[in-house]
This record gives C-alpha cells, sequence and structure tokens, in this order.
C-alpha cells in the first residue's frame, strides 16, 4: 500500500503537491506543511501527538514496473483539522518537551 500524498496541509490549507519538500507527516499520514510543524504544532502531531517526518518524493518516472507516480497519483481529498486551536496547544504543551520516539 502506497502513502496517500495528502494535498495540503492540515491546519494552514496551503498546497502540498506531490513534489513538495515541505510536507511533513506522522505516522498515520497526517500532512502538514514544515511552517505549521514548526511555528504552530511544534512538532506534535494534533491528531495522534506523535512527531513528523519529511514526507518521502514518490518518482514521477517509473524506474520500476507498475511504481510511479503516473501509476500511483497521489490523493486528491482535502484534510482539515477537527481540532481547535486550544486543544492543539493544550496537546502540545503535554508533548513537547517529551521526544516523538518516549510519546
Amino acid at each position: 500500500m502506497a502513502l496517500e500524498l495528502r494535498p495540503n496541509c492540515e491546519c494552514c490549507d496551503i498546497d502540498l503537491p506531490a513534489a513538495s519538500t515541505a510536507a511533513m507527516i506522522c505516522t498515520y499520514e497526517c500532512t502538514f506543511c514544515a511552517t505549521c510543524v514548526a511555528e504552530v504544532l511544534g512538532n506534535v502531531c494534533p491528531n495522534c501527538g506523535g512527531g513528523f517526518v519529511p514526507r518521502p518524493i514518490r518518482p514521477r518516472g517509473e524506474w520500476r514496473p507498475g511504481l510511479s507516480l503516473a501509476l500511483l497519483p497521489a490523493g486528491t481529498t482535502r484534510h482539515h483539522l477537527t481540532y481547535s486551536r486550544e486543544d492543539m496547544t493544550a496537546l502540545r504543551e503535554q508533548l513537547q518537551g517529551v521526544a516523538p520516539e518516549q510519546r
């Protein structure tokens, strides 16, 4: 199963195309831009409490049979947070001092 490659930041709704190096994901593929991860979320996923890593770039060209952006396109469904800023801040403050691998 391939990554969904969600098309937007769930916080600020900026576009994050498949080749974006600004896209960050958590283990559940929650997707945010690097700016929101650093400045708003403090590297704490507001959905699961995990940390973030850069989202991989899916190759455009088919270097191996059946594996390419053309054959496995990025997702088109936009996702948005369901938590308030207050809820996000409370979780960030609770977990920000704990390393992601210890959460």
